[in-house]
């Protein structure tokens, strides 16, 4: 008689069709549900409009905008912001697998949608905003404003001094005309390395350009111990300045400002500025063209007696000013 013990095991190895009702995969009060919903009835003709597949043309079809706006606003909600981590989420995570329906995408075409329609985008996320406003979701009755310091894209070699910039434009001189020469020639290359050379002469210009207004402003220094330090400014990044970095150290950066409404934090206000300091951005803020026009369709003034700011002016000029607007300001107090 055969004893043999009889168990199921598991076998990895075997290959498996498993049935799928991706609507089934979600309740129906999911979050990804509602965005969808939100999504559907966004004016988007600004997406659709740049779509070349149409008709019996030849080509692949697009991926739809509005998949690509719903992820994204979804991703957002997660405080997902990497396009490569949303394309493998769409592979694995239900909400993302219900939202694609079975639509292919991957990290090149979220990245590539997202830059590429910049303005569409935050023109949508206005829309957004108006929503939350009006459904009481935000009521933008107090601001909290700060500044986060973000790494540019240049190097600490890249940036120069006046004299050496002046010798490079000379010396760049000198290779534009031989470049060109070589071009006159046929010189195989030589168009593309005309065209590099004059790109590298006009970066030399407005690196130029930013090292008077940084000699300016360093005139205007009380007794800091760079004021005596001979300017200096990035030959590939004109508009960078060096700053000291949130975690620790000095490199190229930029200082980025982001305003939020302090109930519901959503944010109402973005600049980007190459200022060292917090200190003055307050007021630029408040009476910016991207904020204003905002909380302007929003129905919201952009100042107003309801509204404060928690911020870090440190300085009696941009009180004063938010004192002139009907806006009052949260100071922090200075623990040292």
């Amino acid at each position: 008689m055969d004893d043999t013990i009889r168990v199921r095991r598991p076998d990895r190895d075997q290959m498996l069709l498993t049935p799928c009702h991706l609507d089934g995969l979600l309740p129906e009060d999911h979050d990804a549900r509602a965005i969808w919903a939100v999504v559907e009835r966004m004016d988007l003709s600004a997406f659709y409009d740049s779509i070349a597949s149409r008709g019996s043309d030849p080509g692949r079809p697009a991926t739809d905008p509005r998949l690509l706006v719903a992820l994204w606003l979804y991703a957002t909600k997660e405080g997902i912001g990497s396009g490569r981590e949303v394309a493998d989420l769409c592979t694995r995570h239900d909400a993302y697998r219900w939202l694609c329906g079975g639509v292919s995408v991957n990290y090149h075409t979220l990245n590539d949608f997202r830059v590429g329609h910049e303005k569409a985008l935050d023109e949508l996320f206005t829309q957004v905003l108006a929503s939350l406003v009006h459904h009481e979701v935000v009521r933008v009755e107090r601001i909290s404003q700060d500044g986060t310091r973000v790494r540019a894209n240049a190097g600490q070699s890249s940036f120069r001094r006046r004299r050496t910039m002046e010798q490079q434009l000379v010396d760049m001189a000198e290779h534009i005309r031989e470049v060109r020469r070589q071009a006159d020639d046929g010189g195989a290359g030589a168009a593309a390395r005309l065209r590099a050379a004059v790109a590298k002469r006009e970066r030399l210009h407005e690196a130029l350009s930013a090292l008077d207004e940084m000699e300016v402003a360093k005139r205007r220094q009380k007794n800091k111990p760079s004021k005596h330090r001979e300017a200096r400014a990035s030959t590939t990044d004109p508009d960078a300045r060096i700053m000291r970095m949130p975690r620790g150290g000095f490199a190229p950066g930029y200082n980025v400002q982001l305003a939020t409404d302090v109930a519901s934090r959503a944010i109402v206000g973005v600049s980007v500025t190459n200022a060292g300091s917090d200190a003055n951005e307050s007021e630029p803020m408040s009476r910016s063209g991207w904020m204003k026009t905002r909380l302007f369709r929003c129905g919201k003034p952009s100042s107003g007696p309801m509204t404060s700011r928690v911020s870090t002016p440190h300085s009696l000029k941009t009180l004063s000013i938010s004192l002139e607007s009907s806006s009052f300001q949260t100071v922090p107090t200075n623990a040292r």
